[in-house]
């Protein structure tokens, strides 16, 4: 069977699939969406579980993907997530296969999932103060998300990677404090700068905790060099603590951008490729499924959606435009 490699006009090549299993979450995190919530995709227009594992087989047998990443919206509340986990599992011994969530569930669903062939978890956790969590994420369920580390971290689902995000006059003053708590717990802790990706079109620069801004609230406590390793297309710099071993990572998509080295391309939950997370234009593979088009038709359809990714998000930019959807419509 022959390859085709999902490269663009720059010779990029993305071997990373980010897939959205559904838009919907059990969080309303502030940076993200409303308190009331969005409107979801209708059931009739999500992938199926067929639909999903098919396209999945495709982008590893046909087009060179060797990691997949289920995100959301939450992907904890996609019903049949077990079996789509060890359904991909199947397609190969090899691929690297991990989730990103917000925690709520995972103490149920942990050894589940590693039973079923998943490698690791990314967990979202911007603070361990119950009061700022509240405030945040507009739930009392920072005891869940707790749990739910743990859970990961028993069941062998590691390095257990927490994502965080700090918001200016809310928890900004926390970096040094959550660092703290996840090296305790042999927790990977990344920080991300805030994107121009929330629902409510909110986000501004000067809002944004900045990775200057991050690196000097954690060098009050903390002595940080640079990781060894070769960052390669890894979104996260990586730093040792302390001398380490231990690290932390910062990814800076605002003021660093690593656009240059991308290798991703994300599949939305209504089966839409999005070959740039700010990307404006997506291509519908979901009609060319239920049209009934086969695995070589809808490789072809992927490699030419790939063509046209932009050489960077351009967030820079005068004419830059936030993208339509939100993060948790398409997916992290």
């Amino acid at each position: 069977m022959q390859v085709l490699p999902l490269a663009d006009a720059y010779g990029r090549v993305a071997t990373d699939l980010r897939v959205s299993l559904t838009d919907r979450c059990n969080l309303r995190c502030s940076y993200c969406m409303p308190a009331e919530g969005l409107d979801w995709l209708p059931n009739d227009d999500v992938l199926d579980d067929d639909e999903v594992v098919r396209l999945v087989r495709i982008a590893v047998e046909r087009l060179g993907v060797d990691e997949v990443r289920f995100t959301g919206g939450e992907p904890l509340v996609r019903r049949g997530l077990v079996d789509i986990v060890a359904r991909t599992r199947a397609i190969s011994p090899d691929l690297e296969l991990s989730i990103t969530s917000n925690g709520l569930g995972l103490a149920r669903t942990a050894q589940a999932l590693a039973d079923a062939g998943l490698d690791r978890v990314n967990v979202s956790l911007d603070t361990v103060r119950r009061d700022t969590f509240h405030e945040m994420t507009r739930r009392d369920r920072l005891d869940d998300v707790v749990a739910g580390l743990e859970a990961a971290a028993a069941a062998g689902l590691g390095p257990v990677k927490v994502n965080a995000v700090l918001m200016r006059g809310v928890n900004d003053d926390q970096a040094a404090e959550l660092l703290r708590w996840c090296l305790e717990r042999s927790y990977e802790l990344r920080f991300i700068e805030q994107m121009p990706l929330d629902a409510q079109h909110g986000w501004s620069r000067d809002g944004m905790i900045t990775a200057d801004e991050i690196f000097a609230a954690l060098d009050q406590e903390f002595e940080l060099t640079p990781a060894e390793e070769p960052r390669g297309s890894a979104p996260a710099e990586k730093f040792l603590v302390d001398g380490g071993p231990a690290t932390v990572g910062v990814i800076a998509s605002v003021t660093r951008p690593f656009c240059g080295d991308c290798d991703r391309v994300r599949l939305t939950a209504d089966g839409q490729v999005r070959n740039c997370l700010f990307a404006r234009n997506e291509s519908d593979l979901r009609a060319a499924l239920r049209r009934g088009a086969d695995d070589e038709e809808i490789a072809r359809l992927w490699v030419i959606a790939m063509r046209g990714k932009a050489p960077g998000h351009g967030i820079d930019d005068e004419s830059f435009l936030q993208p339509t959807r939100s993060m948790s419509a398409i997916g992290g």
